[in-house]
């Protein structure tokens, strides 16, 4: 799709390190990378690349041990952890490869998890759950709770719930990972179409090359590096 021209995100120089006892452990090794509002970009690489750790730190779900992660104008490692905390809800929605839904609670309960949670009212919050399960293709499975759904059907709910606070960034960590091909496929199409009608920016974490071809962009990591 067309996109802007303008960079919605920019990582800047980012390190990564964990400590292990007295040795440090480099996971990213000065990671430069811009990315375009609208764009929907994969991430490729073997284990242990650092494309998971990288996702988790644009996400503000960790922090880098040097370098910047600027988004619109704001340097996210300034910000409060509150502020942080604030950021994620509003403007970014994440789907992983288990999909974490509470399994006592419906499909429509899930999705709307985000904005119950913000206590906001839940007449509106259960209208805006159920259009975002429609849109999906879960029209029917509104009040199914996960044991009673397919893993395809289980991730879509996830989708849903990653989509219900409107926001501009989907991360998504082997999102396909648990899924049968067509499964994965058709999740990955899905994925396709909400960047699309949305104008939604997502970055993508995947070992699948036939999904991966399909993305705006591939950014291959190799031992903490993008080549």
């Amino acid at each position: 799709m067309p996109v802007d021209d303008t960079s919605m995100i920019k990582v800047t120089d980012l390190h990564k390190s964990f400590s292990m006892g007295s040795y440090e452990l480099p996971v990213l090794k000065g990671i430069n990378l811009e990315i375009t509002r609208g764009e929907l970009i994969a991430i490729v690489g073997a284990s242990g690349a650092g494309k998971s750790t990288l996702l988790h730190i644009i996400g503000t779900l960790d922090k880098p041990s040097r370098g910047t992660v600027v988004v619109d104008g704001q340097d996210l490692f300034q910000l409060t952890e509150t502020q942080q905390a604030d950021f994620r809800n509003r403007r970014i929605g994440f789907v992983f490869q288990f999909h974490h839904l509470l399994p006592e609670f419906t499909a429509l309960e899930n999705a709307g998890m985000p904005a119950l949670v913000q206590r906001r009212d839940p007449t509106s919050v259960e209208a805006e759950a159920t259009a975002l399960l429609t849109e999906v293709g879960l029209g029917a499975r509104l009040h199914h709770k996960p044991g009673e759904l397919s893993g395809g059907e289980q991730q879509r709910v996830a989708m849903a719930r990653a989509l219900m606070q409107k926001p501009d960034l989907v991360l998504a960590d082997e999102p396909t990972g648990n899924l049968d091909t067509h499964s994965g496929d058709a999740l990955f199409g899905l994925m396709r179409d909400l960047n699309q009608a949305r104008g939604t920016t997502f970055i993508i974490v995947t070992h699948n090359d036939k999904l991966s071809s399909q993305a705006d962009r591939i950014v291959y990591m190799q031992d903490g590096m993008i080549v």
